[in-house]
């Protein structure tokens, strides 16, 4: 029985999926020196995503960009992350997100704004599918740094509906705003 060239043990590979889009952050050349000369080798920054909540990054090391790219591709999408979008749009609520030296802030926005950041970060964004948000990189410049910490604030990011779930409460109760509640109180008591 021969099978499609496609085909590993009955499932098809999710490489073929063109589901995911990627976007090529960072690339950097490294020489080894060696008796005869030196050696480059390339590493190199990737980020993937669906354009409709879910996004990873990761990274490769190869003799050869295109191989490095790959590389980096298979391990972004082998850990990705799921980030819930407040309307499809923007995020939920303002965060902050730190890995060694880089920090960065990230503000939700009105429709309209478009995608305020710089670098890895737009890359990010863009992949993950927000259309408006407004986000600002304190501290290290280093785009690996930069990635990781965004994605620490993104898996911060929590849903009204998520909030709710976890107090035991309906999301109607979590969205009030305070002063209805003064309101409500100041009523109950007269």
């Amino acid at each position: 029985m021969a099978r499609e060239p496609n085909q590993r043990g009955g499932r098809r590979d999710r490489e073929e999926t063109p589901e995911f889009a990627d976007r090529l952050v960072a690339i950097n050349r490294v020489s080894k020196t060696v008796k005869g000369g030196k050696r480059f080798g390339f590493a190199a920054l990737v980020v993937v995503g669906d354009q409709k909540g879910r996004v990873g990054f990761g990274k490769g090391k190869a003799k050869e960009v295109p191989e490095a790219i790959r590389k980096a591709t298979e391990q972004a999408k082998r850990q990705m992350i799921r980030v819930q979008l407040r309307e499809g749009r923007t995020l939920h609520h303002d965060i902050d997100g730190r890995h060694g030296a880089g920090r960065v802030v990230m503000r939700q926005a009105p429709a309209g704004t478009g995608i305020i950041a710089g670098g890895p970060m737009r890359a990010i964004f863009e992949m993950l599918g927000v259309q408006d948000v407004v986000a600002k990189s304190l501290g290290s410049q280093n785009p690996y740094n930069m990635i990781r910490a965004t994605m620490d604030g993104l898996q911060k990011e929590s849903s009204p509906r998520s909030v709710a779930q976890r107090r035991g409460k309906k999301v109607a109760d979590i969205l009030k705003k305070p002063e209805t509640e003064a309101v409500e109180t100041a009523e109950a008591d007269a």
